[in-house]
């Protein structure tokens, strides 16, 4: 059953489609990522998408009755599981919550190869986790 994006979903979605338009903006002012100000724009930025997706993802998991999820990736699973993710995107935005602790809680260096392969591409996978919750993002 497709999703009927409510308010929660598209505000979740707008602030994902802003944070990915700044991590372009900033990868396309330093794409050899030398500029520690770039980088940490581009970090913060892909943070913030991770966890509006992590929001959106636990919105929908909860207000469909989806089951407890015992962290942030299995909402990701959860969705797949109801047939509202597809394994490709689930499996992505689970790596995508591994990014984002190591942003927010520095359990390791940064990979600055990690970060250039998101602002290469792995972007869009956000965008089109945006599409299989029910909604378009333009970035």
């Amino acid at each position: 059953m497709p999703i009927e994006p409510d308010d929660v979903v598209l505000n979740k979605a707008a602030i994902i489609e802003r944070s990915l338009r700044r991590v372009r903006e900033e990868y396309a002012a330093d794409p050899e990522l030398r500029n520690f100000t770039h980088i940490d724009a581009m970090t913060l930025n892909i943070e913030r998408a991770c966890q509006a997706a992590i929001d959106l993802a636990l919105h929908v998991v909860s207000v469909r009755h989806l089951g407890m999820p015992q962290s942030s990736g299995d909402a990701f699973k959860l969705l797949n599981r109801a047939g509202l993710l597809s394994v490709k995107i689930s499996a992505a935005m689970s790596s995508m919550t591994g990014f984002r602790n190591i942003a927010v809680h520095e359990y390791q260096d940064l990979s600055l190869e990690v970060l250039h392969s998101i602002a290469e591409a792995g972007w869009l996978d956000l965008v089109a986790f945006c599409r299989e919750m029910g909604v378009e993002i333009r970035i």
